[in-house]
């Protein structure tokens, strides 16, 4: 969403900033600011203030020229969305775009806008604890019958879901955002709160790429979440209560109820999130199709790489050659590179073999001995921009309101069981053991 979508447009009012190391900057332009900057946290976004403020451009190129590493838990995952969220409060407290010197007013309000975002977790716990207030406590948010609900909130929510499905349905699902926000909101809050009282406590941490978990698990941050979704729980309770005690209010009740049960839902899909499951792979596989031969002794076998990582590569051979490849041999594995490379061949291991319907299937793992065979890796890896490409474009398709929305019910039912099921024990859960090198904990 934030790079299909609003990237582009701020680009537009020349006001587009990189985040992390996706970016190249003209050395005249960091001399101008002494560098990069660091009164806050997220000194990517402020540089590019700075530089922006100074007279500079900036153009967002919408095409994937470099490839990184994600957080893969959950605590690593609001670990780095907690430091953003405080840097940018940091500079709308310490840089504050609206009177920031040099700036354009079309940047001015696109950097207020990026900086605002952040307050979402304000909104986001108002309309999660507003119909418990009345459920439990009897406290009117507002006053309205059935009918009038339907009539104008019901069909603005209606209209406000098709605008944004028509706006951006390609990049962002119905109902993802709730959740995205929602999962975020439990830790934010209290981060951004903490950063406005005070704006020089949050420090900066590396956020964890490349871990690895032995057990499914539920994340040393989920105590919250299945807390929350036993309230909103009680919430349904408190409905029936009052239901049947107050049958004059039931109008009223039972649409407030719709709404804590829509909070319900969000929450329990949530439980998923934080329910994490076991992965020992420790590098993410991209697929290709790509020719080439496996050598192994005096044999040559022509083979197509079907997908890649860092750590090894998956190909299709003739079921000819079945007899002798087995798991644990060595070869060679030979390719074209795109770049200009020394050598052509890398050294591989095989580690699994298998079947499917067009051939013999054999997973191998890299063996680096030199210098060039990383060079080798790189370039089968990430030198062919056109396949990450594709891989967004296989991506980006428009569900629609309808479907998107049985889709989003089906996976929360299905992520609340499986939340639920971890938090009691119903599957092997227990401690993961994070592997972390330092040499890929980049940003």
């Amino acid at each position: 969403m934030f790079y299909g979508v609003i990237q582009r447009g701020l680009d537009k009012w020349d006001a587009s900033f990189f985040c992390g190391s996706a970016a190249v900057l003209r050395r005249e332009a960091l001399q101008e600011t002494n560098g990069f900057s660091g009164v806050s946290i997220t000194e990517d976004c402020e540089t590019a203030l700075e530089l922006h403020s100074r007279g500079w451009t900036s153009v967002y190129v919408d095409k994937p020229l470099i490839a990184g590493l994600q957080p893969d838990s959950f605590a690593s995952f609001i670990g780095q969305r907690s430091r953003w969220a405080q840097g940018m409060m940091q500079i709308l407290r310490y840089k504050f775009p609206p009177f920031k010197r040099g700036l354009r007013l079309s940047q001015r309000l696109c950097y207020m806008s990026s900086s605002m975002f952040w307050l979402f977790p304000f909104s986001r716990f108002c309309f999660l604890i507003s119909p418990l207030c009345y459920l439990f406590f009897s406290l009117e948010i507002f006053t309205a019958s059935g009918g009038e609900f339907f009539a104008y909130t019901f069909t603005y929510m209606m209209v406000n879901f098709m605008m944004q499905n028509y706006l951006y349905g390609r990049y962002r699902w119905p109902w993802i955002s709730d959740l995205y926000e929602y999962v975020q909101t439990i830790y934010l809050l209290p981060a951004v709160l903490s950063v406005i009282a005070n704006p020089s406590k949050p420090t900066f941490k590396v956020t964890s790429k490349n871990e690895t978990m032995d057990q499914s698990r539920v994340s040393e941050l989920g105590r919250p979440y299945f807390i929350i979704f036993g309230i909103l729980l009680l919430g349904v309770v408190a409905t029936g209560v009052r239901v049947w005690a107050e049958p004059y209010k039931a109008d009223l009740t039972l649409v407030t109820g719709a709404w804590n049960i829509l909070n319900l839902i969000i929450a329990g899909c949530a439980l998923g999130v934080v329910s994490e499951r076991a992965t020992r792979r420790q590098s993410h596989r991209v697929r290709v199709d790509r020719p080439c031969r496996f050598v192994m002794d005096d044999e040559i076998i022509d083979a197509v790489l079907r997908d890649v990582s860092v750590g090894g590569a998956r190909l299709h051979v003739p079921p000819s050659a079945e007899p002798n490849l087995k798991k644990g041999a060595a070869g060679t594995l030979e390719f074209q590179p795109f770049s200009n490379l020394p050598i052509q061949h890398l050294p591989v291991e095989i580690r699994k073999v298998g079947m499917d319907d067009k051939g013999l299937l054999l997973g191998c793992q890299f063996r680096i001995e030199k210098s060039e065979h990383r060079k080798m890796i790189a370039d089968l890896v990430f030198a062919n921009a056109d396949q990450w490409s594709d891989f967004q474009r296989n991506r980006h398709y428009d569900i629609g309101v309808l479907r998107g929305t049985l889709w989003f019910f089906m996976v929360a039912f299905y992520q609340t069981g499986r939340g639920l099921s971890y938090f009691f024990g119903l599957q092997r859960i227990g401690s993961s053991t994070p592997v972390a090198p330092a040499a890929t904990a980049v940003r």
